[in-house]
């Protein structure tokens, strides 16, 4: 009797281990099959995904953002709140990110996550071979122009270019209906343009044809005394001061911002209307990597009620704003960095013949 109950013993505590075994090979298998660095994460699409970046970011603790844009102050409060994951954010302009990024990617320091700048700018980061490529199920939702094929940034944002002008001034029924219009005499000492937009520019003639663009636009300068104000939001704010009845090139959320506070000011588009993209992009050896591709899904899925609530351009089908019947051609930054140099040359050739 006692041998079989020691013989049953035996033989329980074998099949225990058995399935030990099995158990610890299978959370071992388990263990192995989840993603482990930001390459992983990156391409990671099991169900489980939003789960485990919100553990994984939770973990970290926290997160850093530069930017430009300034709606992404809004979407990362917004993430915070959702997640309880500390944000530390930088805002400058694009120029001034992309300088600190380059130097401190040189000097081996990454504590930078995340970085939103223009399409342009994160552009040439991609170049540097700075960023990670992401797949994401929430590309699936995102507009035509908003993802590159290297998948390494994405739009957010969408800064569509547009003429603004004073409704004191200038009335509706008045307006240019063709850029053609603005070399009329009554346009005279009435416009105003950005001294930087070189981009606009250059890409404005590449639509319009070079030789035909220049032409016009040459024209318009040495005619019609045009004012040049370096910033869109200064050149708006002149709009809506009077001093400048209409402006050219401004991003169509300037004058938004004003007319919500009561100025006189409001917008009109000429064909063809261009559009720069907003970009939010991963550094390749962020510190944070669950938090960064949680913020990336965020600001490209929820965190789009604050671009069009904001009376921003969002890229995310799910989103409508008051620009969503708005008929605009997206820049490519990619044509455009190869072009920037030339534009920039270009630019500055028809601003020189501004008649004093």
């Amino acid at each position: 009797m006692n041998n079989k109950v020691s013989w049953i013993s035996n033989h329980t505590r074998f099949l225990t281990s058995i399935v030990l075994i099995f158990v610890l090979l299978f959370l071992g298998s388990m263990a192995q099959a989840q993603p482990k660095n930001l390459n992983e994460l990156s391409r990671y699409e099991g169900s489980d995904r939003t789960q485990l970046l919100i553990e994984g970011a939770k973990r970290e603790g926290e997160l850093t953002i530069y930017y430009a844009h300034p709606i992404v102050q809004l979407i990362a409060d917004g993430f915070s709140k959702q997640y309880g994951i500390k944000v530390k954010t930088w805002r400058a302009g694009s120029e001034a990110i992309q300088q600190r990024v380059m130097a401190e990617q040189k000097a081996g320091k990454f504590d930078l996550d995340v970085l939103s700048n223009t399409a342009l700018d994160t552009e040439a980061t991609f170049r540097q071979k700075l960023l990670q490529e992401i797949n994401s199920p929430i590309q699936s939702s995102l507009i035509e122009n908003a993802l590159p094929t290297h998948h390494q940034w994405a739009a957010f944002n969408m800064d569509i270019f547009s003429l603004a002008y004073n409704t004191r001034l200038i009335a509706k029924e008045n307006l240019p209906t063709k850029y053609e219009d603005l070399a009329l005499p009554q346009w005279r000492g009435q416009l105003g343009i950005e001294t930087d937009d070189s981009i606009w520019y250059g890409a404005l003639m590449n639509e319009l044809g070079e030789a035909r663009g220049k032409a016009l636009f040459e024209k318009i300068m040495v005619n019609q005394g045009i004012s040049i104000r370096k910033g869109h939001s200064l050149l708006s704010t002149m709009v809506a001061s009077g001093e400048v009845p209409m402006a050219l090139d401004v991003y169509n959320w300037n004058p938004e911002q004003l007319k919500r506070k009561g100025a006189p000011i409001e917008v009109a588009w000429l064909s063809p209307t261009l559009a720069l993209p907003s970009a939010v992009a991963i550094l390749s050896k962020a510190t944070h990597p669950n938090a960064a591709l949680l913020f990336y899904d965020y600001a490209l899925g929820e965190g789009q009620k604050y671009v069009a609530e904001a009376g921003y351009v969002p890229t995310n089908n799910h989103f409508s704003s008051v620009y969503s019947s708005v008929k605009y051609k997206v820049i490519d930054p990619s044509f455009a960095a190869n072009q920037q140099e030339r534009w920039q040359k270009s630019y500055a050739e028809l601003l020189s013949k501004r008649n004093q």
